[in-house]
């Protein structure tokens, strides 16, 4: 089947003069590269996606929805309780559109093994929780692109075309969590000589002005998109490294080295 231009091309080829025909094969050249040009679209490689989810409706209305879209190929994907990353390798997609499982740990556990299984695979993740903590958290384990529930259909080939194309993508709220986020770390600069002395990570001290306010471990997980539990785990080695019995010991070593004022 021949393109617009081409269609445009055959008339004006018919009413030419004979000489204009054979004048270096003007005319006939226009329509070799309108056919050139067909081909051309034709072959141009589709965007492979492939849609897991633990939820039927969400999985078969993703396919639905984007199924007609030119410019992909959906793969059919897989609706499982477990999520198994050896589908994604039998598949090998340009972009795993993954659907929230309703927990972030189980999330973030997905996510992790794509990437380690397959670090060519472009992940965006649909409909996960949007809070700050937890979609940067998505974000830490590797995806490159975020739906939020009730995006429109090119709200999320937008977001699959500019993943494909080693971009990120997500909505612009959530894109001001991300500079908030580092400008954050950047105003809590580690200090060489305080890892000196008490051997606390950049982390670890960045922690400390925190439990001198006082803030609860879900605070504090909250204020640098962590988990409740990696809170703990530093607070634990924070009170072996400086010979501490508690956070109040903690607060106290580092103000007696000058740490805190």
């Amino acid at each position: 089947m021949m393109n617009t231009s081409a269609r445009q091309a055959l008339p004006a080829r018919e009413a030419a003069p004979a000489a204009l025909k054979d004048s270096r094969g003007s005319v006939n050249s226009v329509v070799e590269e309108a056919s050139r040009s067909c081909d051309m679209s034709q072959n141009l490689r589709k965007i492979r996606v492939r849609v897991d989810s633990g939820n039927r409706a969400w999985h078969d209305g993703l396919i639905k929805m984007l199924g007609n879209r030119a410019g992909l190929e959906m793969l059919s994907g897989g609706v499982n309780e477990i999520f198994r990353v050896e589908k994604v390798l039998e598949d090998l997609p340009d972009v795993l559109l993954l659907t929230s499982c309703g927990n972030l740990d189980s999330d973030i556990s997905n996510i992790r093994k794509v990437r380690v299984a397959a670090p060519g695979v472009r992940i965006v993740m649909f409909g996960g929780a949007g809070a700050e903590r937890e979609f940067l958290q998505y974000v830490r384990a590797g995806i490159r692109g975020y739906v939020p529930l009730g995006a429109t259909v090119t709200d999320v080939w937008e977001t699959l075309e500019a993943v494909h194309a080693a971009k990120a993508c997500c909505p612009s709220a959530l894109c001001v969590l991300l500079f908030n986020y580092f400008e954050r770390e950047a105003t809590s600069l580690p200090s060489g000589m305080v890892r000196q002395k008490l051997g606390l990570t950049r982390r670890e001290q960045q922690l400390v002005p925190l439990i001198a306010q006082g803030l609860t471990n879900k605070e504090i997980a909250n204020r640098f998109c962590l988990s409740e539990q990696t809170v703990k785990n530093h607070l634990y080695r924070m009170k072996h490294k400086v010979g501490a019995d508690n956070r109040l010991g903690i607060v106290q070593t580092c103000h007696t080295q000058g740490f805190l004022l």
